[in-house]
């Protein structure tokens, strides 16, 4: 396996995550597998009781089709599935009408490429999105310009991970139309200053679309103070059901935008002649949305605010810092980026030794974490890797699970020598 070109380590801190920020217990699939370290809440995070008892209560006790039904168990339902937008909405910064409930934030940029993209960009319009981006902020940009016939450009990174500002402000002199940009990597953990960006981007007459499915469970997002155009997030990632997510789209803009779907649920009026549709987000919700996972991912963004930013941050930091001290004590390993600010994410490669296979084998001995390119394929080409091995971290780890994961490297690196 070729060696990435950039592998800048970390900085030492003295780690304070003995303890999880809240215990195992919580998690009925944690509490059922004593042994299992789990680092992959990346990927998708562990359902917490409260998660699992909302969803569950719903489905024996008050479940019914919402906004069509005239009886009570349908309207509670149907207030019930309100009152979670009114809890995303909160969650953000935002007004009610401001989010858009989608299936997950892949969804929601696709909606912003649609409804906004295929009416609002012309033929030869450029587009910017950075290197550190996931496939779901790019692939949605790549069919757009096909389709309409625009430029795409990447917004280059230095060497440690971060966004190169200088690099970013000579590309915004060309004009862009359409900013596309992660609050956080998936892949290294890189924070990306969303208010500077947002900010020069505005200026040179760009509109933001900010990917926050990442940063979302990790740090307080107001977009209100970013100024940010649209902004989305997924309900798996922040400890809730997957299959929902939302999409943020600032109020001068929601009025123009034209539907994504049509359906039953997004209307006014249908004759064979003509439609008029509803106002607001109802106009982008064709057909029965996913009502329990609106209702438990309120619950989910209630249990994260109740731990509080301020913990998770220092939970966070605490647990990259440990693992970014005891990963290199391995023999060939080297950890990838070293932003200036990251979240619970490192990722990490290893002399000879394909990321799957040390994926595959760690998961043996009971430690999951992601192998691969990660879903960020334009990043990994830049530095010259097909793949890394990424832990991420979630409330429920300690740095007993980063010594885990030390153990079994070993262990994989004296099979595999």
């Amino acid at each position: 396996m070729s060696q990435p070109k950039h592998l800048p380590q970390a900085p030492a801190a003295t780690p304070i995550a003995a303890a999880p920020l809240v215990p195992r217990a919580r998690f009925p699939l944690l509490q059922n597998a004593p042994d299992l370290v789990y680092l992959d809440s990346a990927s998708s995070a562990q359902k917490p009781d409260v998660v699992i008892d909302r969803l569950d209560r719903f489905y024996r006790g008050e479940y019914a089709n919402i906004h069509r039904g005239l009886y009570p168990l349908s309207e509670d339902a149907s207030e019930a599935y309100d009152q979670a937008r009114v809890r995303v909405a909160r969650f953000l910064g935002a007004e009610r009408d401001e989010i858009i409930f989608t299936h997950n934030a892949t969804e929601a940029i696709n909606l912003v490429a649609h409804a906004y993209g295929d009416h609002n960009l012309r033929p030869g319009d450029l587009m910017l999105v950075s290197l550190l981006e996931h496939h779901a902020n790019i692939v949605p940009w790549q069919l757009l310009k096909e389709r309409r016939r625009l430029r795409l450009a990447g917004i280059p990174i230095d060497d440690n991970g971060d966004i190169d500002l200088e690099r970013y402000e000579m590309l915004l002199a060309r004009e862009p139309k359409l900013v596309c940009i992660t609050a956080a990597a998936n892949t290294i953990g890189t924070v990306t200053p969303l208010k500077k960006i947002i900010a020069m981007a505005h200026r040179a007459g760009a509109l933001v679309m900010v990917d926050a499915a990442q940063a979302a469970p990790h740090f307080r997002l107001d977009v209100q103070a970013l100024d940010c155009d649209f902004l989305a997030v997924t309900g798996h990632k922040l400890y809730g059901p997957d299959g929902i997510g939302a999409l943020y789209v600032k109020a001068s803009l929601m009025a123009d935008l034209p539907p994504f779907m049509g359906g039953g649920g997004m209307i006014r009026s249908v004759s064979l002649e003509h439609t008029e549709y509803a106002d607001g987000p109802r106009r982008f919700e064709a057909g029965t949305p996913a009502i329990a996972a609106a209702i438990a991912f309120g619950t989910a963004l209630d249990f994260i605010e109740q731990i509080g930013f301020d913990a998770i941050g220092a939970h966070d930091a605490a647990l990259a810092d440990y693992a970014a001290n005891r990963l290199p004590e391995i023999a060939g390993l080297k950890i990838v980026g070293a932003p200036k600010k990251r979240i619970g994410i490192l990722s990490f490669v290893m002399d000879g030794l394909h990321p799957h296979d040390i994926g595959t084998l760690l998961g043996e001995s009971g430690v999951c974490l992601r192998a691969g390119h990660h879903c960020a394929q334009p990043l990994m080409e830049h530095l010259g890797i097909t793949g890394t091995a990424r832990i991420s971290f979630g409330v429920y780890n300690t740095i007993h699970d980063v010594d885990r994961l030390v153990d079994s490297l070993a262990r994989v690196r004296q099979m595999l020598r």
